[in-house]
């Protein structure tokens, strides 16, 4: 709850600083990038150091940090809101590959599934009261009320965390505690994607939906907000409903999605290759622009494919990859994740601005780019051969 309250607060404190939206889109920029750079020690951390730990500490570290947006007053302190982006992403890094690695070490093998949409869950019921309810502080209260609630927000967490008994285990990788040691395991890690392509190609799928979709909306909903559908200071409250409605999709799609292919390998590979449809239809509507209800609806149809292809790509890898390296896959998987999320915002922050493209020509474009992996992933699931998500089976995950 606490990351959308302070993601709604500083895009809108960006916005109304600089009017731009380039500087909106260098802040998801940098959002992005900080995680990818910081992939290679994180991935190594999170499968060498106790899990329950590190997220502990990465809690700890960001209440601090947000605390700092709290002397970004005017124009010319946009800079520290980047820099203490930076940092505070930087340390979510750390968080997330461990997050989703600790994950199969507290649930058994036939849980992992209801777990993993559970987990999900959680998070889209997050996001969309999150983001409501951090629209209404932001553009109500303020938006530096909305970073004392985040910074708070990490305390809480930490203490839910430090209640977790947890099955993982410390030093979980060999070969010693060196920064040699420690480069060493990371190229293992991709040494391990380059030798088990369809892993590769499930790690993909979130680089492949942030690139054409994600990253770039986050910017449009922004320019949405503060330029076509402006409610509450800056559009702050309509930014808040429209990242909810993403919020809803995301927890509903994989719910009901689950309902159909259970925890069966071809049939969550399926589901994938269709929620890319999906999202394209989302897309589409929200290209006409017509109505705040019209584009709600997009976004919503867009959160629902979105959330599929999120949910069951992560499912897929936590069957599917051992524990002793799982950290560095997740890690890798984020780094792409992020980097493509810094590339999409860049873009579209730019195009949104650029004469002869605005808003409604940038989402016809991504309608079009989103088709382009969902028709790579369909031809591949179809000529797959060997060890796969094709197969119920597939690889044990303790091998």
């Amino acid at each position: 709850m606490g990351d959308w309250f302070n993601l709604i607060a500083s895009a809108t404190l960006v916005a109304k600083l600089t009017h731009s939206g380039i500087a909106v889109g260098g802040l998801f920029v940098v959002r992005m990038l900080a995680p990818f750079l910081i992939s290679p020690v994180s991935g190594v951390a999170a499968d060498r150091y106790d899990r329950k730990t590190l997220l502990i500490l990465a809690d700890l570290a960001r209440g601090v940090v947000v605390l700092g947006f709290l002397f970004v007053r005017d124009p010319a302190d946009v800079w520290l809101l980047y820099t203490l982006t930076a940092v505070q992403l930087g340390i979510s890094g750390f968080f997330f590959p461990a997050r989703n690695a600790l994950l199969p070490n507290i649930v058994g093998p036939q849980d992992l599934g209801r777990a993993n949409v559970l987990s999900s869950a959680t998070w889209s019921v997050m996001l969309a009261f999150g983001t409501a309810l951090g629209g209404l502080v932001a553009g109500g209260l303020g938006v530096y009320k909305a970073f004392v609630i985040d910074a708070l927000s990490f305390l809480l967490s930490a203490v839910l965390i430090a209640r977790i008994q947890s099955g993982s285990k410390l030093d979980a990788v060999d070969g010693g505690r060196s920064v040699t040691a420690a480069f060493r395991q990371y190229v293992d890690g991709l040494q391990y994607l380059r030798k088990h392509l369809h892993i590769f190609a499930i790690v993909l799928h979130k680089a492949a939906l942030t690139l054409t979709t994600s990253g770039a909306l986050q910017v449009i909903q922004v320019a949405l907000a503060e330029r076509v559908f402006v409610i509450g200071q800056g559009g702050g409250i309509s930014m808040g409903i429209m990242f909810a409605a993403v919020g809803v999709g995301t927890g509903v799609g994989p719910i009901v999605a689950r309902r159909y292919t259970g925890d069966r390998g071809p049939q969550l590979c399926v589901a994938i290759g269709l929620s890319y449809l999906m999202i394209a239809v989302g897309l589409a509507i929200m290209a006409n622009l017509s109505s705040f209800a019209a584009t709600l609806t997009g976004i919503f149809l867009r959160g629902i494919g979105g959330g599929i292809i999120w949910v069951f790509s992560s499912q897929l890898l936590m069957k599917l990859v051992p524990d002793q390296i799982r950290g560095r896959v997740f890690a890798s998987e984020f780094a792409l994740f992020t980097l493509m999320g810094a590339i999409s915002a860049a873009i579209s922050g730019w195009s949104i601005d650029a004469p002869g493209l605005g808003l409604t020509h940038t989402l016809w474009l991504m309608t079009g780019l989103c088709l382009i992996p969902g028709f790579l992933w369909s031809a591949y699931i179809m000529k797959a051969k060997g060890p796969s998500c094709l197969s119920d089976e597939g690889e044990s995950a303790n091998e």
